[in-house]
């Protein structure tokens, strides 16, 4: 497992953040200015996996988890140099020709974000079961996100419906979670965030 952390609009320190994620990836970390944090575990691509990771343009990705059909998917990608065999660039390949219709290519367990400096616009996404974890804290103009609410920086209290939940079923449904004002993205949803207002959309639904 990797550890992710972000933060948009300043106010939070990436460094402590990622900090607290060290247990998740002993084997490095990298940041893209104060917004992008990273800790990785190496699964692919020891050498070239770094992340944050930049694009042929100026965008950037933090990504957590593992692709299956990544070398199918890169395969398709006839016009794009690629620099690493690792997984991490093949999404950030997709996303430049897909946009976020990229996402329901991909065959895995993961959660990423994509920052796009030009636009000011981060793009975040979540597997379909829910596997790889990504929370978030949208106070004001700040964002922030991170694989464990533990990372994200702001005062902390009990969500009075999240603890019902949990003591009447045992568990906290997604978007809520235990401490008041985070939430979790849902599992097969993106999440797109402006500088201004946060969307959550659906991109896959289990057929019933």
């Amino acid at each position: 497992m990797c550890g992710i952390a972000g933060v948009i609009g300043g106010g939070a320190d990436i460094h402590r953040m990622t900090s607290s994620l060290a247990h998740r990836g002993p084997d490095d970390e990298g940041f893209f200015e104060d917004i992008l944090g990273f800790r990785r575990l190496s699964i692919i691509d020891l050498a070239g996996g770094v992340q944050p990771m930049k694009g042929c343009g100026e965008l950037r990705i933090v990504f957590n988890g593992e692709i299956y059909n990544y070398r199918e998917l890169r395969s398709s990608l006839k016009n794009h140099p690629f620099r690493t065999r690792s997984d991490t660039e093949v999404i950030l390949h997709l996303y430049e020709e897909k946009g976020p219709a990229c996402v329901r290519e991909l065959d895995g367990m993961f959660s990423f974000a994509i920052w796009d400096p030009a636009g000011r616009t981060l793009f975040a996404a979540r597997d379909r079961l829910g596997k790889k974890p990504f929370v978030y804290r949208h106070d004001g103009e700040r964002f922030q996100f991170a694989s464990e609410p533990a990372a994200l920086e702001g005062p902390r209290s009990i969500d009075r419906r999240a603890l019902e939940h949990y003591l009447a079923f045992g568990y906290i449904p997604a978007p809520m979670t235990i401490d008041e004002g985070v939430r979790k993205l849902p599992p097969g949803h993106t999440l797109r965030f402006d500088g201004k207002s946060v969307a959550v959309e659906p991109y896959w639904r289990p057929a019933l």
